[in-house]
Order: C-alpha cells, then structure tokens, then sequence
C-alpha cells in the first residue's frame, strides 16, 4: 500500500513540473520564432544595404575605368593626329577630352563619403589637367602646322609621366573598389549563411512548438474523451436511478390508488349502511304506524318514517369525487329525486322534475343538501295535492348572478291550506329553517304563476371551501 501510495503522490508530483515543462518549451519556442523572424528581418535589411554598395561599387569601378578610357581614347586620338596631321582624329579627340571634366566630377561625386577613394580623385584632377593642356597644346602646334615643336614638347616625356600617373592612380582605385566588392560579397555570404541558420532556428523552433501543440492538443482530446465516456457513465447510472425512482414511484401511485379505492369503497359501504341503518328504522316506523290506532300518533310516526327514509335516501345516494371530500349536487340530487319519485309520487300520478347545475359540495353539506330537498318535495306531495290530484313539482339549483347557490322546489299543487295543523306546518316549517340556515339562508314562500307554492332559499355559505385538516388544527 505504501509503495503505491508514493508512486500516487510521485505521479502527482511530476505532473506539475510536466505541465512547467511543456509550457517553458512553448514559450522558448515561441521566443525562437520570434528571434528567428527578427534576426531574418535584420538580415534582409543587410543584404538589401549591402546589395546597394554593390552597385555602388560597381558603379565607381564603371566610371572609373570610363573615365581612363576616356583618357586613353583621347591620348591615341591626340598622337594619331600627331603622327599623320589628318583631321579626322580630332573628332574621337574632342568627343574623348569633352567629357573628362564631367566623369571626374562625376566621379568625385560617387566616392564624397570615403575619405581614400576621394583623396585619390583628388590627386589626380591636377594630373588629368596637366595632362589635358599637355594635350591640347600638342594639337594646336600640330594645327598650326608647327609640327615639329609638337614632337618636341612630346618628346619630353611629361605627358607619357603624367598618364602612368594617372593610369596607376585610377588602377589603385578600381583595386581599392574591387577590394571593397570582394569583402561586400563575403559579408554577403555570412549574411546568407545567418539567414539560413535563423530560418533553420525559425523551423526549428516551429517544429517544436508544433510538436508541443499536438502533444497537448492530444491530451487535451484525451481527456475531452475520458470525460465524455465519464459523462456517459454517469448518464447511464442516471438513467438507471431515475428508471428504479420512476418504478418506486409508480409503485407508490399504484398503492395509493389501491388505498384511495379502498377507502372510497369504505366510504361508500359506510353510507350504505347507515342508509340501510336509517331505512330499517324507517320500516319499524312504517311498522309501528300499522300497529298505531291513534290518527294524530299514526300522522306523526308516519312523518319522522318520511324523514328517516329521506335520510337513508340521502346517504344511500352520496357519491364522493376523487378526492373523496366533495360531490356534485346535480348527480347527487338527481338519484335522490329519483328515489323520491319511486317511492313516493303514487305510481306517477305527480311528477318530479329537476334543473340543476353541478356545484361542486362537500360530504357534510351534501347530505344536509338532500334531507332539505326531501323535506320540500316531502311537503309539497303531502299538502299539495290531495286526493288524486295530478301534478307536477320542479327542483332546481343555480347560481344567481352574485354566484349564490340558490335553491327552488315549485309546485302546481293546491297551495298551502289554511286549515294546515299547526304542530305540523310549523315543524315542517322548523325544518326547512333549520337547514337552510346551515347554509346561510332563509325559507322564502311565494305563489308561482298559476297556483301552488314556490319556496327559494338562497345558500351562501353552500359550495365554499371546507378547512383542511391542517387548518383544523391551527
């Protein structure tokens, strides 16, 4: 474990003085390129200067060697013209001594910034005078037909002196020039051979630094693709987890819907056991109303047997929604009248009619819903068509334009006899303004269009949003 620990630790180590490394040879490369093309820049420069002396040069050596031409052409022409007196050399003579002063100021000029090479035109601008008038005089003796002292003064040897003078002179200074030509073209060749080694270094360093971007271009690919497999990996085990979570959670959904059936089913027995509950109570009553002799005691078991059996009728026929806490009036209701019209409305000689809208109860409000329905629809039948008297009752349950739950039960019944039983009528009366008072409303008695009775509650406090548990208990 040790030894694998210090290879760990050495291997991290390194990998610092690794990347220092890699980053100094990049930066020193860089540097040598840099250097290089700096160096390669200054080198042109020189080759460029030196190439304008050569042409410098070869321009002095030109005019030099054009200007002892000149002398030499003017020479021959001057003693061909000695020799022979014939006028056709002193055309070549004119032309030849015309253009001296010119090439010696010329030249003069090429060479103003050497000191040597123009200390040596200098010395021998006089020579070339000397030798000139020399020249001259020569030519007029001999135009003057005065040949003789022509030979004369040419016999002498001055002029011959003068021109070895000048000829050696010029003949130092084209050497001088050819000197300078020849080291120029050697400063050339170093120039040309630390041009070629700062474009091997250039390349050199190119190639390094290349080769160090490849290396850590590939490293770099490298680890890009070390963490793409690491990311895939991690997808995988993601996928995986979030496939087992989305099983656990569908298993727990799948279990709470088996517990919220089960419970709806719980619920749902529970009603319709208080329902039977509450409908064998009825049929004691109903029992007990046969036995009964007494009229007033047989019309009083006879009511609270309709208003258990309302209430059995109520809890038989709830159906909660999904989430078990609430229901629709309109379906609620609608089995409840249903139940009513079966039992109650003698063989359909009176029918039951419904108009309702689905408001959204709860449980409790539900059931207080239903036995207030019962109660109205009890009532009407009873009182409002004796006999065999036909006709119709409407229920109907809306919102009013305030959004208040309003509750109608209307009939073409006989209306309201004046004869009614007190103890009767106001319990029936009790009743209703018992439940309707849960909901936060009054009874209120009216005759319909037609004849009958039309009774309304408004429900305020019907439909609104019960507490929660959690409510409840702050």
């Amino acid at each position: 474990m040790s030894v694998l620990s210090d290879g760990a630790h050495n291997a991290i180590a390194a990998k610092p003085g690794r990347r220092v490394t890699r980053r100094l040879a990049v930066w020193v490369s860089l540097g040598l390129i840099c250097l290089a093309a700096v160096a390669a820049l200054l080198l042109m420069q020189g080759i460029d200067r030196q190439l304008r002396d050569i042409a410098d040069t070869y321009a002095v050596r030109t005019a030099a060697r054009e200007l002892a031409h000149a002398l030499s052409q003017a020479e021959a022409s001057q003693r061909g013209y000695l020799l022979t007196a014939d006028p056709q050399f002193l055309r070549p003579y004119r032309e030849a001594v015309s253009g001296l002063d010119r090439r010696v100021t010329a030249l003069m000029e090429m060479t103003a910034d050497d000191p040597g090479q123009s200390a040596r035109v200098t010395s021998i601008t006089g020579d070339i005078s000397s030798k000139m008038a020399e020249m001259n005089r020569t030519v007029e003796l001999v135009t003057s037909q005065r040949s003789d002292e022509a030979q004369t003064l040419t016999e002498t040897g001055m002029g011959a002196r003068l021109m070895a003078e000048v000829n050696e002179t010029l003949e130092d200074f084209i050497a001088e020039e050819d000197s300078k030509l020849a080291n120029r073209n050697h400063a050339i060749d170093e120039t040309r051979t630390g041009l070629v080694a700062a474009l091997i270094a250039a390349l050199a360093a190119a190639v390094i630094l290349a080769y160090a971007l490849l290396k850590r271009t590939q490293k770099q690919v490298s680890a890009l693709a070390q963490r793409h497999r690491g990311l895939l990996t991690q997808n995988e085990a993601l996928e995986i987890e979030v496939a087992a979570r989305t099983r656990d959670i569908e298993e727990a959904r799948a279990h709470a819907e088996r517990e919220r059936q089960r419970v709806e089913a719980l619920l749902q027995d529970t009603n319709h056991r208080i329902g039977n509950s509450l409908a064998t109570v009825s049929s004691l009553l109903a029992l007990q109303v046969m036995r009964s002799k007494s009229e007033p005691v047989r019309l009083a078991l006879e009511a609270a047997r309709l208003r258990v059996h309302a209430v059995a009728s109520a809890h038989r026929r709830l159906r909660l929604g999904d989430d078990l806490e609430t229901a629709s009036a309109d379906e609620f209701l609608s089995a409840v009248l249903e139940d009513i019209a079966e039992t109650q409305t003698d063989g359909g000689r009176i029918t039951l009619q419904g108009e309702l809208s689905p408001i959204e109860v709860s449980a409790r409000d539900a059931t207080t819903l239903g036995i207030l329905v019962s109660e109205l629809v009890t009532n009407a039948l009873k009182y409002g068509f004796p006999g065999e008297r036909k006709g119709k009752i409407n229920v109907s349950l809306w919102r009013n334009d305030d959004g208040v739950p309003v509750l109608s039960v209307k009939d073409d019944g006989v209306g309201m006899p004046p004869d009614m039983a007190e103890t009767e009528a106001g319990l029936g009366s009790l009743i209703v303004q018992q439940l309707a008072g849960q909901f936060g409303g009054e009874p209120a008695y009216g005759v319909p269009e037609g004849g009958g009775v039309d009774v309304t509650i408004q429900m305020p406090e019907l439909g609104r949003a019960m507490p929660s548990i959690e409510d409840q208990n702050l």
